[in-house]
């Protein structure tokens, strides 16, 4: 199988749940402790071997290529007052990939912003990685995606199995389980009442995608919520046999709603030692 090094990240989206903030502040941008949420995930792919992050994004949203450049600047300003450690952080995060943007001019769903990044993509396969979804693991939850393509081909999805009350809220694989984690994708279907769903492993955003899912794109009409649903044109490659589902190793945040961007935050600051007892101390009265 060819090798994959480009990821797709769809950042075009409004970030409504965090109005007003996001009026100008990308909700990509806000933080996750001391980085914004998209660094994240631009680890998450560059840690798994991918080298090419290819942006979808929409007016006003420029800072997020922005973040993702050196500012020479700033650097000489930081080496100038000898603060070494925040200058080091500046240059890490201007060097961690490279970076291009697309403009998405109409919001028009998933499979929509996947379509856009298909001049970018080109004739190779390559991943899809949300950013409302973080993944804490110890091999990138993308990477473990990655991995089960170069075996088997066709489209893989990152599977979560969910509460069958919460299947309304994701796209549902139905399938054969051929090993402990891997499912081989008979159907999806697109944000099912809990009555109408075939399972409960929903679809959660990572994904490896070949590089015929643009001409399946091109002609899937509009779908829930009138937009083009990459669901739709995933269930096409199961109908032929071609798509794979990986329920992944880790844990997962959707840090795009205020609850659970507070959770992960929780969570990441545990990790840092110089963070972690200070942080409980601030908690502790209001868990009464």
């Amino acid at each position: 199988m060819p090798t994959i090094r480009k990821a797709v990240l769809p950042v075009a989206g409004l970030g409504t749940r965090f109005l007003p903030v996001t009026k100008t502040v990308p909700k990509e941008l806000l933080p996750l402790v001391d980085r914004p949420c998209l660094e994240y995930i631009v680890a998450e792919a560059v840690d798994a071997g991918l080298d090419e992050i290819i942006f979808v994004t929409s007016r006003g949203k420029e800072s997020i290529s922005d973040y993702f450049d050196r500012k020479p600047a700033l650097e000489a300003s930081l080496e100038a007052a000898g603060k070494k450690d925040y200058l080091k952080e500046v240059i890490r995060v201007g060097n961690l990939a490279q970076v291009v943007s697309i403009r998405q001019k109409q919001t028009l769903g998933l499979g929509h912003a996947v379509l856009c990044a298909a001049p970018a993509t080109g004739n190779e396969p390559f991943a899809v990685l949300l950013g409302d979804d973080i993944v804490d693991s110890k091999v990138p939850a993308i990477g473990q995606l990655v991995d089960v393509h170069k075996e088997r081909g066709g489209c893989v999805v990152a599977l979560m199995d969910v509460p069958r009350e919460q299947t309304r809220r994701y796209g549902i694989c139905d399938g054969e389980m051929i090993g402990e984690r891997l499912m081989h994708v008979r159907a999806m279907v697109e944000k099912p009442a809990p009555e109408d769903a075939p399972s409960t492993y929903s679809i959660v955003g990572r994904y490896v995608l070949p590089p015929e899912i643009h001409d399946i794109l091109r002609t899937t009409p509009r779908g829930a919520g009138g937009e083009i649903q990459l669901t739709d044109a995933l269930a096409v490659l199961a109908s032929r046999g071609e798509a794979w589902g990986y329920e992944f190793e880790g844990l997962r945040f959707d840090t795009g709603n205020v609850l659970g961007l507070f959770e992960a935050t929780l969570h990441f600051i545990h990790q840092r030692p110089e963070l972690a007892e200070k942080a409980r101390e601030l908690i502790r009265p209001y868990c009464d």
